[in-house]
């Protein structure tokens, strides 16, 4: 998995914001390939909410430090899986990607909710569900 995409010295226009969204992304799909909350910190804002669907179809929410504390036990442990990003849109100060993560049991789709403000695109809110895979 390529985790950081050269970053080009573009003028600001749509493919440079695409760009910097891009990198933000790359950023979080690392802490998840890699188990690290300081790449999560960096791409997240502190008060981005985590919402899926629980296993008893309710609306389940979490905090950051809530999540944060599910990848104490594996700090920093590699992750055995293909995670990508399936789509991009940005428009002006907002963008929505779309990212997939398939492992050996399950797959995770996310669809993440960017802002830029001060200067800086940073993860607002992510949405996912998690499915099992076939014979797994």
């Amino acid at each position: 998995m390529a985790l950081a995409a050269p970053v080009a010295a573009a003028a600001q226009g749509p493919v440079s914001e695409e760009v910097a969204v891009r990198k933000v992304v790359e950023t979080y799909l690392h802490g998840l390939k890699f188990n690290d909350v300081r790449d999560f910190k960096e791409a997240f804002w502190p008060n981005a909410l985590l919402l899926f669907v629980t296993r008893q179809g309710g609306l389940g929410q979490l905090t950051q430090e809530q999540w944060y504390k599910g990848f104490a036990a594996v700090a920093g442990k590699e992750e055995q899986g293909t995670l990508r990003i399936a789509s991009i849109e940005v428009v002006r100060d907002i963008a929505s990607v779309k990212v997939v993560e398939d492992y050996a049991t399950s797959r995770y789709t996310d669809f993440i909710s960017l802002v830029k403000f001060d200067g800086a695109w940073k993860v607002v809110n992510k949405v996912y569900t998690a499915e099992k895979r076939p014979n797994s």
